[in-house]
Formats: structure tokens, sequence, C-alpha cells
């Protein structure tokens, strides 16, 4: 069947199961969009921003386990991708980044709308791809899938100049696909597992910590199934969120800058962290050379690389989580004994819960939080966030029930990632209530992604928990930098003196009622704490359409508990 490069990519995109593509037009991919007009097994969704739509693809790969596909022109639409992509590379999430570039001819001449993106991505790709031979179009779309999903996820890149959309050649799509450089080990070594459950049955004081490889290969079953077998208790890594149930009695929540006391305790009195697919990321360890220096590490990762990077390993175990989650638990049929170290994380946990202070006149972010947990009790419910406090209230008090429930930007920490991330998981998830916690600040980095919402429908809802702030950095600020507010205040305008005291700060600035209303969207302000259940209600629950909902929140809220930055995890401020 003889088919020009744009007729291959939709070809190709079909036989790797892609019913829907994230894409912005554009000179050099207008080949690519013609052949798309008539197309109608593959969804486009158009973006109003190429970073938006990267996020979007993200959001639908995280919240379905699939590859994710954007699609963007050369230069600077390829340009605006960077953020994205790099936001699903520290995430080992797998997406299909195609962009257009500019006729073989002209590569290397400067000409218009030119750049090397294959060179600009070249550090936050698993691989990419620059296609000058329409021939080879096929198999290095194949490539790119199989380079994605298969090991530790990840994006992949793949350039296409504009001639190449156009020229015809006779369509062969590889059935399967063997790279000599690239083959993933998903069977752990029987004798290393040999060696950890040694290891386990020895200790006296395990910990688990996993992270977001074990919802990467759905081991989150087999997560819980080792936990009940073991009795082990188990801490997860914000990536990791949503593989063990809030209220399994054996759950400790996150650990790290912003995780539970608890958690951060028991991972540095424990002889034993058995960590199944983290990285040990730096947020989680904090001082590196004083983490956890009572315990022996087993490290369970399919990439080779991660383990031993960070923190020493004692006993490595290259191998998919499930696989190797699937071998460990023949081995245990009858729980550890572990009452003494149960009954000493127990105290922690009764004496360190996760609080705040309530003066029931402000509206505090965690209350917020709590209300939408009651209201979508038994509903079919994802969580997206943005970056920054609204990120962390939300991760420390939503009761995640599942997998793929909760997504965030962990490694990049990507402000204007959980808008867009969003609308990928809506449009992914029609029948799902998709809820979105943002800032004002975050918000604002992708807001024109609002025209996507009502352009197709979704019924997304947007959270902003508003303190005319960069709050995260303003926090920082208040406790390390003596309440220097320096370019953080997003109602600051010339006319503000220097000193800001606080008092005359514009209202609703901007406003985001209106914002919303502009795009055609619902809008709701929240001022007052006796107003939030029942407005949250309506918006959320009653409402069937897209939410914009700002709530007015106590503007010098802190994130606590937290460990300053460079501290061992058990040096924590408390401080509520």
């Amino acid at each position: 069947m003889l088919l020009n490069g744009a007729q291959i990519v939709i070809e190709c995109l079909k036989k790797e199961s892609v019913d829907t593509i994230f894409g912005y037009p554009g000179g050099s991919v207008i080949t690519l969009f013609d052949a798309l007009f008539s197309e109608k097994d593959i969804r486009v969704i158009v973006p109003r921003h190429e970073q938006g739509g990267g996020h979007e693809a993200d959001g639908y790969a995280r919240s379905t386990g699939k590859v994710g596909v954007v699609v963007a022109t050369s230069g600077p639409g390829a340009t605006n991708l960077v953020t994205a992509i790099a936001t699903a590379y520290m995430d080992s999430i797998p997406l299909v980044a195609i962009t257009g570039q500019v006729r073989t001819n002209l590569i290397g001449t400067d000409a218009f709308q030119e750049a090397d993106i294959t060179g600009i991505t070249y550090p936050i790709t698993k691989h990419n791809y620059l296609v000058k031979d329409v021939k080879k179009l096929a198999r290095t779309i194949k490539e790119a899938f199989y380079i994605a999903s298969h090991g530790r996820p990840g994006p992949v890149l793949i350039d296409i100049p504009s001639n190449v959309f156009n020229e015809k050649t006779e369509f062969e799509y590889p059935e399967t696909i063997k790279l000599r450089s690239y083959n993933p080990t998903y069977q752990g070594n029987p004798k290393q597992i040999e060696k950890a459950v040694k290891m386990i049955k020895e200790s006296k004081r395990p910990v688990i910590l996993a992270g977001g490889g074990v919802i990467a290969s759905g081991a989150s079953d087999e997560l819980r199934e080792f936990v009940k077998r073991t009795g082990i208790p188990v801490t997860t890594t914000l990536m990791g969120l949503g593989a063990i149930r809030h209220d399994d009695p054996l759950y400790l929540g996150w650990p790290g800058m912003h995780g539970t006391v608890y958690a951060n305790y028991t991972l540095m009195e424990s002889d034993l962290i058995v960590c199944i697919g983290a990285r040990f990321d730096d947020r989680v360890t904090g001082k590196t050379d004083e983490f956890a220096k009572k315990a022996r590490i087993i490290h369970i990762d399919i990439d080779p690389s991660s383990i031993g990077k960070i923190i020493d390993t004692d006993l490595p175990v290259v191998g998919d989580a499930k696989n190797v989650l699937a071998e460990l638990n023949k081995h245990f049929n009858e729980k550890l004994d572990l009452e003494t170290w149960i009954n000493q994380i127990d105290s922690w946990k009764k004496n360190y819960p996760l609080k705040y202070k309530d003066d029931n006149i402000t509206i505090k972010p965690q209350y917020v939080v709590e209300v939408v947990n009651e209201l979508t009790k038994g509903i079919n419910t994802i969580f997206t966030t943005e970056v920054g406090q609204n990120q962390m209230w939300a991760a420390q008090f939503l009761k995640l029930e599942r997998p793929r429930q909760f997504l965030t930007s962990g490694g990049l920490g990507t402000m204007g990632f959980g808008f867009p991330a969003g609308i990928g998981a809506q449009v992914a998830n029609p029948d799902a209530t998709v809820i979105v916690f943002a800032g004002d600040g975050s918000l604002q980095m992708n807001i024109q992604e609002m025209a996507t919402v009502k352009n197709y429908n979704l019924p997304l809802k947007v959270i902003i928990l508003n303190n005319s702030y960069l709050g995260m950095v303003r926090q920082w600020q208040e406790l390390f930098y003596d309440k220097r507010y320096s370019g953080v205040c997003l109602s600051r305008d010339i006319t503000c003196p220097k000193e800001c005291k606080g008092k005359e700060c514009k209202k609703y600035w901007p406003d985001f009622v209106k914002v919303a209303e502009a795009y055609g969207l619902k809008g709701y302000r929240i001022t007052n704490k006796k107003d939030v259940e029942r407005i949250l209600r309506e918006a959320i629950i009653e409402n069937k359409e897209a939410a914009i909902i700002d709530v007015i929140i106590s503007k010098e809220e802190n994130v606590m508990p937290m460990v300053p930055a460079g501290h061992p995890i058990n040096n924590i401020i408390e401080r509520y």
C-alpha cells in the first residue's frame, strides 16, 4: 500500500492502538493535519499552547498507563514542548512527541522556524529521532513506542521534516521489534530474590518504600499482597501515592520534606528498607549521608542505573516490580514478628498526626481538601495538582484508594502542569470526576487551556487555593529569609510601597470568576468558611459542567511538617 509520510504516521498510530492525540498545527505538520481531517479512528484535541498539549498527553498517559501522543510544528512549536517532555522524563511517563521540521535540504541553514529539537531534547528523552527517509518512518515509530513503554517508561521524540510527510513509500509496519541496545530485564534474578527473602525474614524493623515504579508496572495489587503477607509497614513516595489505600493500618503516608513525621522516623530508625520502584529522590532522603544509617537497603528497580545512584545498596534486584513482588510473595505465608516495631510506629502516629490549626474565621486549604474527600466518597475520582503548596496540601490530606488516582509533577516540579494534565485525564476518562487542585500562581502558567475545556465540553473541576502569593516560595522566605517577601506577592504592582504590609491588597486580581466566564465556563468564588461545603457541592456534584472555583484561603498558611533543605529527614519543623 503506497502512502505518504503523513498517512504512514496515522496508520502507525492506529497500529499502536492510539485513539487520541494532542496536537497544535503549523506549517511543518500541515500535511499531517490534512491527513487527520478525514480520520475517524483518532481524535485530535487541539490545545491553546504546545506546552499545554504536552501536559495533556502526559495526563492522559498517567491516568491510563497508555502512551500519550503530542504533535507540534517545527521551531517554536517544538521548543514549547520542552518543559512537558522534561516533566514526563523526570517522572518516567510514556510519551511520544512528534514534531515537524523544516525540509531536509534546509536543515542547518537557520531556515524559518528551524530548531534543532533532537539536540535540545537529547538530555530529557529516553531516545529521539530525526527521520530524513520516509522508508524508515514506520519502523522508527514502532521503535519509539517500544522504547517509551518498555523498561522504565519515558518520552521519545520523533522529528519529521515537512517533505518527508509528503513523500510516498510502501507501508510496512513491523509486528515486533528487537533492539540489540535496549533489552530491559523484567524477571528478577532468583538468587537475588532468595537473598532478599532472607534479609527480610532476619529484620526486626523493616519498612517498604514504594515509588512510582510500582504504579508504572501495574504492581499495586502485588504490593498490597506483600504488605498483607509480611505485615511490614509501607510508605510511598509522592509518585507512588495510591499504590496503597489511605486507610491501610500499615500505611505511613509519604516521607520526606513535607511527608508525615512518622514515615520519616520509621525510615530513619529501620534496620531494613525494601525500596521498590523509587529512586531515593533528595526530597525523600534529605541529607543523604545521614539517611537511614541503621538500615540495610534492598533496591528493586527495572532501571539498573537507578540502583546505588544516590543511596548505597546492600542488595540490588533488577527487574519489573510486578514480577519481583509476585516472586517475593511466594516466600511469605505468615507475617513477620514485628509487634514491638509496629507498636513504636503506632506511637509515632498518635503523637505526630497530620494536623492544622483551624481558627474558624479564615478558610484553611487543608479544610477544603477534607471537604472534597467527603463530597467525593464513592465517586470515581481522579485528582491532579499544580506545584507548590496546593500540591503538598492535596498530597497530605486526600484520601486515595487506587493507583493512577493522583497525578502530579514530582521530579521537575512543573508549575502549569496540573490544569492541562487534568484535561488529559478527563479526555481519557470521560466518566470520571476529575478535580484539579491549583494555586493562583500555577494556574496562570497555562490558563489559556480554559478554551480547550470549553471547546471539548469537558466537565473538569478546578479548585484554586488562592492566597495571592507564590505560596511555597513565600513560606521559605518567611522561615529562612526573615519574611523578606521578594517577588512572591501576586497582587503587587508599581503603586505598592517597598515594604509591603499586606493590608491594602487588591481583591480578586486577577478575577478568576470573570476569567472563567470570559472562556464560557462557570465560575464560583468562596470567601467564607461556612460556604465551603455548599458551594463545592454545587460546583462539583450538582453542576455537571466544568467549574472554576476560586477559594480565598488564609494568606500565610504554611505546609507543615517541613524538613529544611539539606537536613536529615528526622530534623523536622512541626510548627502549625
